[in-house]
């Protein structure tokens, strides 16, 4: 019995160290690189020029005031539906009213001075008549009839100049009157109020500029994105092509848009130049509002349902390979690295359109559902496994 047992301990180590020399042998054996592999698809491919911007309403109205003064009573607040013509705020008109009273007083006595000299140049008139017939009958001398006449003419001459008194105060009058009307702030537009610049009691000032009271949003269901693209990628971006956004507020939606107008004039700011790209926007849930940033990706182009090959596979080079075995095909073509089982076989295929994931093949052996590599994962040279090496098929 002792010798039964111990026979089964020796027949034990036998196969455990015969186990172990296989393991080992066989570990050796896998020397040679792994691979991380994807897989060759068909699907849609969109070329695309990102950038951002911002999101801003098509006609924005800036309402101002012309004349400076105190603000007395506002009726407008942000976010309020306003109409053409409806009053929004109103600048103390005291000062403009008194104005407007001395305007009216100055035309008066410029009105009565016009009637005071229309009498004096009858009265002239009348005298120097009656000094011409006297003088056909030798009753008066020479001289008298001259200074009846000189004074009809003066007398003319200063209802003239009275005219032009009262169209001068008839025009301070109207200047009066419009400065007053000035102090109404009305909407110019039917809109909604995006800001409110002034409170009551604020004193506005319009001497150099025009201050600006409030802003009016002429209709926020119709938007637009002004962004900024950069001079290598503007050359792609017509007008009318498709547009896809996403905004912060939303992050999970995606919004439509087309450009509507590539702007020509350039924007240069420290040797880089860039031009605005004008996106128009239908807003008519309202979600977008003024000043949101935009993240932009213009469509340029789109090819569908094509082969396409990772772009990770086209930047592969095989270790130990030089150009002409790997990393360059003829006449232009790109080499990927395919797996013919587990063995590595170069392809050479010609690419077009890419979206920066995916390459269009155009042309070459390369079959879809075929593996292709993307990275080579070597073991180390003891045996020893690198972190993270795994092998795909």
């Amino acid at each position: 019995m002792q010798k039964k047992s111990k026979m089964i301990y020796i027949l034990a180590a036998i196969v455990l160290a015969f186990a172990a020399v296989v393991f080992f042998v066989k570990r050796d054996g896998q020397k040679g690189p792994l691979y991380k592999t994807q897989t060759v698809t068909r699907g849609d491919i969109k070329a695309t020029v990102t950038a951002t911007g911002t999101v801003n309403p098509v006609i924005n109205v800036s309402v101002g005031t012309q004349v400076s003064g105190t603000i007395k009573k506002l009726y407008a607040d942000f976010n309020s539906k306003v109409k053409k013509g409806q009053l929004l705020a109103l600048i103390d008109p005291a000062t403009f009213e008194a104005q407007v009273g001395q305007a009216q007083a100055n035309l008066f006595s410029a009105q009565a001075n016009l009637d005071k000299a229309k009498a004096t140049e009858v009265d002239a008139k009348r005298t120097m008549l009656r000094n011409k017939t006297l003088l056909a009958q030798n009753l008066v001398a020479q001289s008298d009839f001259d200074t009846a006449q000189t004074n009809y003419l003066t007398a003319q001459a200063s209802t003239e100049a009275a005219k032009g008194q009262v169209r001068q105060a008839q025009a301070a009058l109207k200047v009066a009157q419009t400065n007053l009307a000035y102090t109404k702030i009305v909407s110019p537009v039917d809109g909604t109020v995006v800001s409110r610049n002034v409170d009551v009691g604020q004193t506005v000032a319009a001497s150099f500029q025009t201050p600006t009271l409030f802003t009016i949003a002429r209709d926020l269901r119709k938007m637009q994105i002004d962004t900024s693209v950069n001079e290598a990628d503007v050359g792609g971006i017509r007008t009318g092509q498709a547009v896809e956004f996403t905004v912060d507020a939303y992050p999970d939606s995606i919004f439509k848009g087309k450009v509507s107008q590539v702007r020509i004039a350039p924007i240069t700011v420290q040797n880089v130049v860039t031009y605005d790209v004008v996106i128009t926007v239908d807003n008519s849930d309202l979600r977008l509002i003024p000043g949101m940033t935009a993240n932009v990706s213009i469509i340029t182009d789109v090819e569908k349902n094509v082969l396409r090959v990772p772009n990770a596979a086209l930047r592969f080079r095989m270790p130990g390979k030089t150009a002409g075995q790997g990393s360059g095909g003829a006449g232009g073509g790109q080499v990927v690295w395919a797996l013919a089982g587990i063995k590595p076989v170069p392809v050479v295929i010609k690419t077009g359109l890419s979206d920066g994931n995916y390459s269009q093949v155009v042309s070459g052996r390369l079959p879809e559902g075929a593996k292709v590599i993307v990275e080579a994962l070597e073991k180390g040279k003891a045996g020893e496994r690198r972190p993270g090496v795994m092998m795909f098929h």
